[in-house]
């Protein structure tokens, strides 16, 4: 299998290209160490850039945080972190080559009408894309529109005729039809460039050779092909990764409902950076035999694209506990693994707040642990029977459980006073009294339904384990089915 691209002696140039819209996500770190150890092997340079043109949930606290996780792992990149929000001219400017070009066309349909084009579409089983009712535009009236204000965004003309076909390292030749690919927008109302633009645009300058991402992004190659045709650029080798999945019967797609998927996550739950990645490397390279126990050197110096499993690597937690298990017992003696131990979790400032919370109730110093160990461990223990609260059925508990979820979910600050606002907030619009909306939360978050004080424990704790404490407990009571889901989705839209 060749891993060439832009001529046989081009230098490597890869890239990851996460999005600041939440936590970061451990599928991030598995793209990115597939392309740091093809790099590597190839002598080649590793990219990171921020795709951050989602004006409305892109934030620099995000940001920061995959900077720092990817620190963590040890994923260090050459250059960058690019920022494709500090590059809007660039972008501009290729979008009115394409217009000139007749490649792209404005689109002056209105929300309401794509909305009622969509519902139509789907009650006629027709093509769900847009029906290009812009495109036959006459070039002037369209300029005129433009020029007047009226707000419009900018799609690709894609052709309506024939096969794309493209190539894959891992999957080889693809096909999709054209007339069932939709005109994509590629420049929002907002001058914002949309994801198809902005990271052809961006690969092109940043001479990437390799494009090595999710197969979530097959369906989107045609797209970007034809922006790669129409600006006259060649187009890199594109390897698309099977995706991460849980460890269950179907193999469903890595979600945090099923695991925690967090970065962070793993990093604030005791396990080690080198654990995680190695467990990981297993992931792309077959090891049927021999040691499964190997640093990133090994995994770089003999990364082959062959060795990539096309079956969906299987995210089995307890496998990586089994991995981290042996890092702690045999790649430290007592010493280090002491200093390991203060560093995660006994840093000063960490203590004196847990220090505050415990010693109106300390008696003796033999208290410290029964009062604090929930703090110290990545997951309680959670009893079904503790979760109940008088004069509320299991699902109404499980409802409050979510509901809190997905508000923490949007917080950005996670500091005691606003969890007590959210929860003041939830138990109003949910008519429960405090105390019986804070009872499941203190056994989610300690295991017990009396503890330490509960805003102050969970902002300890912080928001990776906090939220994966919730979905423990929710999971407890037996879970939340997908359809209930949605109906609980829109009603905590309508609280909110």
């Amino acid at each position: 299998m060749s891993d060439a691209g832009h001529g046989t002696d081009a230098p490597v140039r890869v890239r990851v290209a996460p999005s600041p819209t939440g936590d970061p996500h451990v599928g991030t770190a598995y793209q990115a160490l597939v392309n740091l150890a093809f790099a590597r092997s190839r002598g080649g340079v590793f990219v990171l850039r921020i795709e951050d043109t989602d004006r409305a949930r892109s934030s620099r606290k995000s940001e920061e945080a995959i900077l720092d996780a990817l620190h963590w792992l040890g994923l260090d990149w050459d250059e960058g972190p690019y920022r494709q929000s500090e590059r809007l001219d660039l972008y501009r400017s290729e979008v009115d080559r394409l217009l000139a070009a007749s490649s792209a066309y404005r689109c002056f349909c209105t929300r309401e009408r794509l909305d009622e084009m969509r519902r139509e579409n789907r009650a006629e089983q027709r093509f769900p894309g847009y029906d290009r009712r812009c495109r036959s535009l006459p070039v002037a009236e369209s300029e005129r529109r433009a020029a007047a204000g009226e707000p419009h965004t900018i799609r690709l003309a894609m052709p309506t005729e024939d096969e794309c076909v493209m190539q894959d390292l891992l999957r080889g030749e693809i096909r999709r039809e054209w007339e069932l690919i939709d005109d994509q927008v590629i420049l929002k109302a907002d001058g914002y460039p949309t994801y198809h633009l902005a990271c052809t645009v961006d690969d092109h300058e940043m001479g990437i050779t390799h494009v090595i991402r999710g197969e979530e992004w097959i369906n989107s190659l045609p797209k970007h092909l034809r922006l790669y045709e129409a600006l006259g650029w060649e187009p890199p080798t594109f390897c698309h990764l099977p995706l991460l999945r849980n460890n269950d019967a179907n193999r469903s797609k890595l979600s945090k409902r099923r695991n925690p998927t967090s970065i962070t996550w793993f990093r604030d739950a005791g396990f080690l950076p080198e654990a995680l990645l190695n467990f990981l490397g297993l992931m792309v390279s077959s090891r049927s035999e021999g040691e499964e126990k190997f640093g990133f050197e090994e995994l770089a110096g003999g990364f082959r694209f062959e060795d990539i499993s096309l079956g969906g690597p299987v995210f089995d937690l307890d496998k990586l506990r089994w991995l981290n298990a042996r890092y702690l017992r045999e790649d430290y003696d007592a010493d280090g693994l002491a200093a390991l131990v203060r560093d995660w979790s006994m840093e000063q400032e960490r203590l004196s707040a847990i220090a505050a919370l415990a010693q109106p109730r300390l008696e003796t110093l033999g208290d410290w642990g029964r009062l604090t160990n929930f703090l110290f461990v990545d997951a309680p223990d959670v009893e079904r029977e503790k979760l109940a609260v008088k004069g509320l059925e299991e699902s109404q508990v499980a409802e409050a459980l979510q509901f809190m979820l997905w508000t923490l979910e949007r917080e950005q600050e996670f500091t005691a006073d606003i969890i007590q606002g959210h929860f003041r907030r939830l138990s109003e619009a949910l008519g429960m009294s405090l105390r019986n909306l804070t009872r499941p939360f203190y056994v989610a978050m300690s295991g017990e339904t009396a503890s330490l004080p509960l805003f102050q424990s969970m902002e300890i704790l912080g928001p990776d384990l906090v939220r994966a404490r919730i979905r423990r407990a929710i999971e407890a009571l037996g879970g939340i089915s997908g359809k209930r889901m949605k109906k609980l989705q829109k009603r905590f839209e309508e609280l909110a």
